[in-house]
């Protein structure tokens, strides 16, 4: 019987490109070629744009070549079908920031999970614009900075925490409820690479106070939405949405309470479903291929 390959010993090749015969056999041949061996494979054609998406995993244990050599070997492949592509390691382990206002609940939920080893990173910093969440950093000794926003300060800031971000190497930021509105020009510099919790299930109840807003529309589900953030406020490409029910009992404030559990759930899946290379963005849109 085989044994499991090391997940360290693993890579995750994503491509988008569009839809034409040949493709699948074509990477199959390159991996197979250079000594690598497929886990898994996930595909998808959306038909009304005519474009193709694969995620593999695979095993590279036992590859004759060099890095350097296979992903020569893909980008010519890829040069040939028009594909645009992304290849990781499991050993290149991805750094995370955390963007955070005073609502604790995500930030617990993402740092609970990160220690538990759902999430496959490293955070790297949790950035507010309170003092007030310092303690949780603290209890799992996680460097906080905090840079207070004002209109007249909020570009200057934002430029600071950039390149702080880009110092770093950090490769996702989370806005765990980061109650700011990000300028296009900082969102630019992260494209695909923001990921952003809204408090509601969008398209519905866009900007602030969405609970209030569904109270007083009477509504008998509330949601949450994980997106990727653009310069369109809440309208980048969603990952993961959920919902919960409500009624006419009701309250606002019992609103807010249901609609905090399908934020952290939310919130964590669009974020573990990054990190492991699962989700694919075209145009507004994403194909996700949760595990």
């Amino acid at each position: 019987m085989n044994a499991l390959p090391d997940a360290a010993q693993t890579a995750t090749l994503l491509v988008c490109c569009p839809d034409r015969k040949g493709i699948v056999a074509a990477l199959a041949q390159v991996l197979y070629g250079h000594g690598a061996n497929i886990l898994n494979s996930n595909q998808h054609t959306d038909p009304v744009d005519g474009q193709f998406f694969q995620r593999i995993r695979f095993d590279t244990t036992e590859l004759h070549t060099d890095r350097v050599t296979l992903e020569t070997a893909i980008r010519e492949t890829a040069d040939k079908f028009g594909m645009s592509w992304n290849l990781r390691y499991a050993t290149e382990r991805k750094k995370m920031a955390i963007m955070v206002s005073k609502y604790d609940h995500c930030l617990y939920d993402l740092v609970l999970r990160h220690r538990a080893g759902e999430l496959d990173c490293d955070i790297s910093m949790i950035i507010s614009n309170h003092p007030n969440l310092e303690a949780i950093a603290k209890q799992f000794d996680i460097p906080y900075h905090v840079f207070p926003i004002t209109m007249e300060t909020k570009r200057a800031q934002e430029d600071k925490e950039a390149e702080l971000f880009e110092k770093e190497g950090v490769d996702l930021i989370v806005l765990a409820r980061y109650m700011q509105i990000l300028s296009g020009e900082f969102i630019d510099r992260f494209p695909s690479r923001i990921i952003n919790i809204h408090h509601s299930f969008l398209p519905a109840f866009i900007g602030g106070k969405p609970y209030h807003q569904a109270y007083q529309r009477g509504v008998k589900l509330i949601g949450a939405t994980a997106h990727y953030a653009t310069t369109d406020l809440d309208e980048g490409p969603i990952i993961e949405q959920d919902v919960i029910r409500a009624s006419h009992r009701d309250s606002a404030a019992d609103l807010v309470r249901k609609g905090r559990d399908v934020e952290r759930n939310v919130l964590a899946r669009a974020v573990r479903w990054h990190l492991d290379d699962r989700v694919l963005v075209h145009g507004n849109k994403t194909v996700v291929f949760a595990a």
